[in-house]
């Protein structure tokens, strides 16, 4: 058994990253930037843009953070993101979710540049994604792929689970493990025999947000799990997954922890995101 350090291999991704944002700023002149916006004062997510801004100036990415008050209306909003969406020196554009009640989450993410869509929300990109055509990949399937690539996990030919069925995690990781034809199976809430169908798995990806949710019963001999679960565990009040790691641990052949494990190359990914929409943004010149 092999815990993965997602921390480690995100480290390499930045490092390249950092090589490569001093190479083409020499020959475009500048650095890539992102801007990142931020309504209200959620402990979660000024915690995630805190993340996102330390990896952008350690590969050398310019940044800012625009802070809106919790009371920003959708217009002001958007009127914000359609000026982003014109400035010829902004490269990518991070709009922090979940947004304040009032504000139409869908409607935001449409107004948005689908060429400056670092987070690969946009309808483009998704569809683009389904169509097996040149897009910005959503940052933490990305990261998932990139974890497995990496370690040498073979996924081509293997069963692979994924517990969720969100726009963010699960659907999109089941299509990029399709594209690397595993197959995929993908189950949720109304999933009869979960633990069954969860335990005949050769990759396991739980992606639904309930601490400590897969037991050892739910894991087969030798599986690979990644787990994308980010919680509170009830009892200790300590960042968990959605796997009981010590339970689970030993029957796996690869298994990342939380934290430590998709977290940071979801970060990393997303500055891979950002040097291409800065390449192409330049190309366009």
């Amino acid at each position: 058994m092999e815990v993965i350090s997602g921390k480690e291999i995100a480290a390499e991704i930045k490092s390249q990253i950092a090589a490569d944002v001093e190479k083409y700023s020499k020959e475009y002149g500048r650095k890539p930037n992102l801007v990142v916006v931020i309504v209200g004062d959620d402990p979660g997510s000024v915690s995630y843009v805190t993340g996102k801004t330390k990896a952008a100036n350690e590969v050398g990415i310019d940044n800012q953070t625009i802070c809106l008050k919790e009371n920003t209306t959708e217009e002001e909003l958007l009127t914000l993101i359609r000026n982003l969406n014109d400035d010829k020196g902004v490269d990518g554009i991070l709009i922090q979710l979940p947004l304040p009640k009032g504000i139409d989450e869908d409607k935001v993410i449409l107004t948005l540049s689908a060429d400056k869509d670092v987070d690969g929300f946009h309808p483009l990109n998704v569809a683009a994604l389904w169509q097996k055509r040149p897009c910005l990949l959503p940052c933490t399937p990305k990261g998932i792929i990139e974890l497995m690539k990496r370690k040498g996990i073979e996924m081509s030919g293997k069963r692979a689970v994924v517990i969720g069925r969100s726009n963010i995690v699960g659907l999109p990781v089941a299509k990029l493990l399709t594209d690397e034809n595993a197959t995929v199976t993908v189950c949720h809430s109304r999933t009869k025999n979960l633990a069954e169908i969860c335990s005949q798995a050769d990759i396991l990806v739980p992606a639904l947000g309930k601490p400590k949710f897969v037991k050892e019963n739910m894991v087969k001999e030798g599986a690979v799990v990644i787990d994308v679960g980010v919680n509170r565990d009830p009892d200790t009040g300590k960042l968990c997954g959605d796997v009981d790691f010590e339970a689970v641990a030993p029957k796996t052949s690869f298994i990342t922890k939380v934290p430590g494990g998709v977290g940071p190359m979801t970060i990393a990914c997303l500055m891979q995101n950002t040097l291409e929409c800065y390449l192409n943004n330049m190309k366009k010149k």
